[in-house]
């Protein structure tokens, strides 16, 4: 696995070998967030590829009244603090994840609110079958475990190490998933010809500055997955294309500037 500047690994690549630098406690509190996140954006590519405004978007899906919020965005800035020292990135894009104002001590001690996903029906068995598999691969490393344990040795003990952190990282993600199967409405499949583009609908754009043409396909946050151009319905750009039709022309602010996208083709 890379770790020098002359070899840059892939996102996902990055992530194991940053948490294997923390110290024990340091990476069981932030592999959930740092891999969470390498699913999010995509496992295998390249970090020098990662993008300001792609990692900025992550915040929009993060949900504000999240206790952690703020440890969750942090631990996200020391990953990308320490791509930049090592040389992953030309930049800090730590810079780019800024938090959301919002009251985020007004839910402690209450009963958390979940809001209801909105799933096509083959996200809902996208995450249906990966959540059947993750739990047979929990079970799976249970026996590992108890395997490695029997290894009176424990200082250095490998086996058991990294069984139990593959299986927290699994942990955290069948509880997310079981979490947003359990909220999620399964949008109805659209039958006539798009007319104003809703979630779910997929949105051929042309850049007219560049004069690229791009799919993008408007979904709710945590259906997000910028490797595939499914981009968030709170996002500014999803924002800016909800309710469009063909012909029309939106524009959205970034960091660089302004982009200005003419709608070519709307696909339900």
């Amino acid at each position: 696995m890379p770790d020098s500047k002359d070899q840059i690994p892939n996102l996902g690549e990055a992530a194991t070998l940053y948490l294997g630098k923390l110290s024990i406690k340091d990476r069981e509190a932030s592999h959930a967030e740092v891999y969470k996140f390498a699913r999010w954006y995509g496992w295998e590519i390249p970090f020098s590829r990662l993008a300001g405004p792609a990692v900025a978007g992550y915040t929009e899906q993060m949900n504000v009244t999240d206790i952690d919020y703020e440890k969750k965005i942090g631990i996200l800035r020391s990953f990308f603090a320490h791509a930049r020292k090592t040389g992953w990135s030309q930049t800090n894009l730590a810079t780019h994840l800024k938090a959301k104002k919002g009251k985020i001590a007004a839910v402690v001690g209450k009963r958390d609110v979940i809001e209801a996903a909105e799933l096509t029906q083959h996200r809902y068995d996208e995450l249906a079958t990966e959540l059947e598999n993750l739990k047979k691969r929990s079970r799976e490393l249970v026996a590992d475990i108890q395997r490695a344990a029997a290894d009176k040795d424990f200082r250095e003990n490998a086996p058991l190490d990294a069984a139990k952190e593959e299986r927290g990282h699994i942990e955290g993600r069948i509880k997310e998933i079981e979490q947003t199967l359990k909220s999620a409405n399964i949008m109805q499949e659209k039958k006539e010809p798009a007319r104003k583009s809703g979630i779910g609908d997929s949105i051929i754009v042309c850049d007219l500055a560049s004069g690229e043409e791009c799919r993008y396909i408007i979904v709710d946050p945590r259906e997000v997955n910028a490797a595939k151009g499914k981009i968030s319905i709170a996002s500014p750009l999803g924002k800016a294309l909800l309710g469009r039709g063909d012909g029309e022309t939106v524009e959205i602010t970034v960091p660089a500037g302004k982009l200005r996208y003419q709608i070519k083709h709307i696909e339900r």
